[in-house]
């Protein structure tokens, strides 16, 4: 396998502080943020305990991606409209740029974005459904294809707030759209915090894990031949990738990116 098809599109959904957005900045840098909630004013290193990350900002609305020199390792475009989301995606599917992570935190409140451009305070016209389909299903497969196209791009993480459908915990988007999501993805997991226990069975500590495996209760999977096993604790996306792909162009290619 070559490095250029050593690509991973994951699909992450959790209940509400959990730490969604501190597991996607531990995805090979150089990173793009689409920051449609603001919580990544208070991310400051790459997981919990990692290495302190160097940040920039970008406006799609007043040009290109910057290029990246080794003085940053994540860029941040600040969704607070449509519009701005659709200039990024229509740069990153078509403009040169360097990224090797794209990150979308989160589809849930894009989708709440689209929704207000197209209806403002109204309220939603069947039509207005299929035209939220419509553009949710193109902008994210979109993105999702940059894991298939030769580009620098590596892996793409959206993530997801999470809702009780029909007994089962799913990532929240309205419309049809829930139902197709998870099977544009290579991985869907759901991230919990749970209790580490001591050789006398007691707890000693709260963990983060991710459940990747198909589970009843939760929507969940993945098609990487189960090389994850059905739970990662304390999951590091570049880890992941190493596991899934091991050492090789790709992974030489972050650890000097890293190491920059």
């Amino acid at each position: 396998m070559t490095a250029e098809h050593e690509t991973l599109s994951f699909l992450l959904h959790a209940p509400s502080k959990v730490g969604k957005s501190t597991l996607s900045s531990t995805a090979p840098p150089p990173i793009c943020v689409l920051d449609a909630e603001g919580g990544w004013r208070f991310i400051r290193s790459a997981g919990f305990n990692g290495k302190l990350m160097r940040k920039i900002h970008w406006d799609p609305l007043q040009g290109p991606p910057p290029r990246w020199d080794g003085t940053w390792e994540v860029c941040i475009v600040s969704i607070r409209s449509w519009d701005t989301l659709r200039m990024a995606y229509a740069y990153l599917l078509q403009a040169e740029h360097d990224f090797r992570s794209l990150i979308l935190d989160s589809i849930t409140e894009m989708q709440r974005r689209l929704k207000a451009n197209l209806r403002g305070t109204e309220q939603m016209r069947i039509q207005d459904w299929g035209d939220l389909l419509t553009h949710m299903d193109s902008t994210i497969r979109g993105l999702r294809d940059l894991t298939l196209l030769p580009n620098n791009v590596r892996c793409v993480v959206f993530i997801a707030e999470t809702e009780q459908r029909n007994g089962k915990w799913r990532p929240a988007m309205q419309g049809q759209i829930h139902r197709s999501l998870p099977y544009w993805m290579d991985l869907v997991g759901y991230l919990y915090v749970d209790n580490e226990l001591g050789a006398d069975g007691q707890p000693t500590h709260r963990v983060r894990r991710l459940l990747i495996t198909p589970h009843p209760e939760y929507e969940t999977g993945e098609r990487v031949q189960g090389v994850l096993g059905d739970i990662v604790t304390e999951p590091n996306i570049t880890q992941m990738l190493q596991t899934i792909f091991g050492s090789s162009g790709i992974m030489e290619s972050l650890e000097e990116a890293t190491a920059q």
